[in-house]
């Protein structure tokens, strides 16, 4: 398969990715995007986005789209596209690495933008890999709809929790969160609206264990203070406690993370490898949509700098 030259390549793309993809090709940058699953992200999951300048209130997708077609006026979104690989080239005047996809596509590229986002952290209690799927489920506006008037636990205590819950008491869902602290940390509004809505919370306690045969049936409550463990019957257990960065080509790549896997990157959004920049998810902070954006802009304008004149060759 012949390979094609790119002066950047964005691997993902969520926010952070289709942000850079326009702020790349309006640089002047011929600029490709490599997305494995689908397009959008962790951004694309949320029911309501009521915090992006411009949208006072907007479904996640709907976002996510009007993204998309401004960044494809600009580029292509190659989808399906997994980067297994990304090496070191020498000799090639303006290419630094060959990347690989999944089809065995070879692209010679000048960047590389590692917009690879995170994902939802596992409780990692016994019976959640065998009901995943069958209860058992981590994004609330892929399937809350089939837990409608129904029983379930949504697990967690920061903004997407909260968003969360509301949402699927919103869609008719019989939901009460379960939080390991006695007080929220997600934003105030957030915790107001939980608090109208008339959502139950059972504080002070973890999941101990999910339980059932070919669906899930119940769960095992273990309070944190007293040690005290209760079952609870449910339908569906809701997971929102978290993500883990994917750093796999980061690490690859040899860029330095910090303690929780983060890639970590300066003001301009440089890695510590040389034409190598991450923004998004996958390099911590506020995780927000808008943050994405910013990161992504940056990236691709200080690809754009470095390529011109690379700041480490004064």
């Amino acid at each position: 398969m012949p390979e094609n030259r790119f002066d950047l390549v964005i691997i993902g793309a969520g926010a952070a990715g289709l942000a850079s993809a326009i702020y790349g090709v309006r640089a002047g940058l011929k600029t490709v995007v490599l997305e494995g699953r689908g397009v959008g992200g962790q951004a694309g999951e949320a029911a309501e986005i009521e915090n992006y300048p411009g949208f006072p209130r907007i479904n996640g997708m709907e976002l996510v789209m009007k993204f998309r077609e401004h960044a494809e006026e600009y580029t292509r979104i190659l989808e399906g596209k997994d980067v297994v690989s990304i090496e070191p080239v020498e000799r090639i005047e303006g290419v630094h690495f060959r990347a690989r996809d999944s089809d065995d596509g070879k692209y010679l590229v000048g960047a590389v933008l590692l917009s690879t986002g995170a994902k939802h952290r596992r409780l990692g209690v016994k019976g959640e890999a065998e009901l995943s799927g069958k209860g058992v489920s981590y994004c609330a506006t892929c399937d809350g709809f089939f837990f409608k008037d129904k029983k379930v636990f949504l697990i967690g205590g920061g903004n997407t929790a909260l968003m969360d819950a509301v949402y699927l008491k919103e869609i008719g869902v019989d939901v009460t969160i379960v939080h390991r602290r006695n007080e929220f940390r997600g934003a105030k509004v957030y915790q107001k609206k939980v608090r109208e809505m008339g959502i139950p919370v059972i504080w002070d306690s973890v999941v101990k264990e999910i339980k059932g045969e070919r669906l899930l049936e119940s769960i095992l409550l273990k309070n944190v203070r007293t040690g005290e463990i209760t079952e609870h019957q449910a339908s569906g257990v809701f997971a929102a406690i978290g993500v883990v960065p994917n750093n796999k080509l980061a690490l690859e790549l040899g860029c330095e993370i910090d303690k929780h896997g983060f890639v970590k990157t300066d003001r301009k959004q440089r890695t510590n490898i040389p034409y190598v920049y991450a923004a998004g998810d996958v390099t911590g902070g506020l995780q927000q949509i808008v943050v994405a954006t910013g990161e992504g802009a940056v990236a691709a304008m200080t690809a754009f700098e470095d390529l011109i004149h690379p700041y480490w060759a004064e």
